[in-house]
């Protein structure tokens, strides 16, 4: 039983179905987890309903970050920013939930956090855009691209929450 559920899974991880099982990544960047956001930022995603299904510490490797940010290699700022995001550890997490992509990007706020709406945690916690405490995955083919950068399959935890049927209809 469990072995066909996870066939499913992989199944579904793979091809981006969405709903319930959408997946996003989140990330905790440096200046987030030197200035002790990592509980707040948990607290808020879980009291929004979303599940956690992926959680990492560590001092990100310059591969993963240049395989993450890839389409911003272009970018004048892209060496300060891989610099900017090995200067620390980071928590790697992986949530899961309905729209859970959009929803997550909403809770973040905007790139600039001058742009981002009290409320949000780039409103409430963030004053400059180099400094933005967070990354949250923009599209759900994103999510999934950067959930493999991140996390081996494996190290996703399918479980089932208690509460799944008071957040969803």
């Amino acid at each position: 039983m469990i072995c066909l559920f996870l066939t499913v899974f992989a199944y579904v991880f793979k091809t981006g179905w969405t709903g319930v099982n959408e997946r996003t990544f989140i990330a905790v960047k440096p200046d987030g987890v030197q200035r002790r956001l990592v509980g707040e930022i948990i607290r808020r995603f879980e009291r929004k309903g979303f599940k956690l299904v992926g959680l990492k510490f560590l001092q990100a490797s310059d591969e993963q970050l240049r395989d993450h940010y890839r389409d911003l290699r272009e970018k004048p700022f892209f060496n300060g920013l891989l610099k900017y995001m090995n200067s620390g550890p980071v928590v790697a997490m992986v949530w899961q939930g309905m729209d859970v992509v959009k929803t997550s990007r909403r809770m973040l706020g905007e790139t600039n956090p001058a742009d981002s709406l009290p409320g949000t945690i780039r409103g409430d916690y963030c004053v400059e855009v180099g400094r933005n405490v967070i990354h949250g995955s923009d599209s759900v083919e994103s999510a999934q691209r950067e959930i493999s950068i991140w996390f081996k399959e494996h190290e996703l935890v399918c479980w089932e929450e208690s509460t799944e049927h008071w957040i969803y209809a």
